[in-house]
């Protein structure tokens, strides 16, 4: 693993909320006794811990679950450095760490023993029939949603200016490969290789022959008009913190994003390795036919 410039102030954020049950392998301390011991450790190292408005960082240390993450992210990217998370919540699919390693991810990092992963992003776009044009940008998945829940939002797809089907549906995920493993996911979707770049487009329970989920190039525009949504605009959620109204027989486009989001990783781990630990999948047998040990429930042989 290559070398990076050690970072003389780190931007130190911490789950808003601290009273939500963890799992017990990560019952080491509340997030804010986790982020005493960060603060402690940056210190010994000669390393400025800052709060958010104190001027600017060389990286930004989270901690959290995914949803502190990704409001993390939309700092780290204005800024354009590295983000590492410390998982306090659940999954914490995005984070790098659990808090029993405080101590050796500060080390690290200082040391300079981490690389940077550019995460593409998606912008999104909305324009209203008044021509009105809103936009935003996601690191997971751009949610469109209906607000009237006993209507169907009545949509029409299509790809680079071309339809491809019209069907009504709960809702719509426009998704990256980062994205794919969350909401994107528990929708049916594909899970993409975070070095796959592409995007991905899943509907919500949807009534047509034609629902399936979509992946397509980097370079495609995926666009969606809103039929109908009943006597109430729908709205779309862009990674579950911002909203862009969304009236009937508006215009939504989405492209990847210009700028990526910067995340730091403390070691070369595939993805698979990380897909098996977060989500606990089952992968006894898989050395089996070579003749080498077998392989546990956790990965491990």
């Amino acid at each position: 693993m290559s070398a990076t410039p050690t970072p003389r102030r780190v931007l130190v954020l911490q789950r808003e909320h601290n009273d939500q049950p963890v799992p017990a392998s990560r019952r080491t301390g509340s997030t804010a006794l986790v982020g005493e011991r960060v603060r402690r450790a940056l210190r010994s190292h000669g390393v400025q811990p800052v709060a958010p408005g104190d001027g600017g960082a060389d990286l930004v240390l989270v901690l959290g679950g995914d949803g502190t993450i990704l409001r993390a992210c939309e700092i780290a990217r204005d800024l354009d450095v590295p983000l590492v998370g410390i998982n306090t919540g659940h999954v914490g699919f995005l984070a790098e760490a659990d808090p029993d390693a405080v101590e050796q991810v500060v080390t690290d990092l200082v040391a300079g023993r981490y690389t940077v992963d550019e995460r593409m992003t998606i912008e999104v776009e909305v324009e209203t029939p008044n021509g009105t044009v809103t936009r935003g940008w996601a690191l997971n998945e751009a949610a469109l949603e209906k607000r009237d829940r006993a209507r169907m939002l009545e949509i029409a797809a299509g790809v680079d200016g071309q339809a491809v089907s019209s069907f009504g549906c709960d809702g719509l995920l426009f998704a990256t490969p980062t994205g794919s493993t969350a909401y994107a996911f528990s929708a049916g979707g594909p899970v993409i290789w975070p070095e796959v770049e592409a995007l991905l487009l899943v509907p919500i329970a949807a009534h047509a022959l034609f629902t399936r989920p979509l992946v397509v190039g980097p370079r495609s525009c995926l666009e969606v008009r809103v039929r109908e949504t009943g006597l109430q605009q729908a709205e779309i959620w862009c990674d579950g913190r911002r909203m862009l109204p969304v009236p009937p027989h508006s215009v939504i486009r989405v492209r990847r994003g210009e700028r990526n989001v910067r995340l730091a990783r403390l070691n070369d781990a595939p993805f698979s390795e990380r897909l098996v630990r977060k989500f606990s999948l089952p992968v006894a047998g898989w050395r089996e036919t070579t003749g080498a040990a077998p392989t546990s429930q956790d990965g491990t042989s």
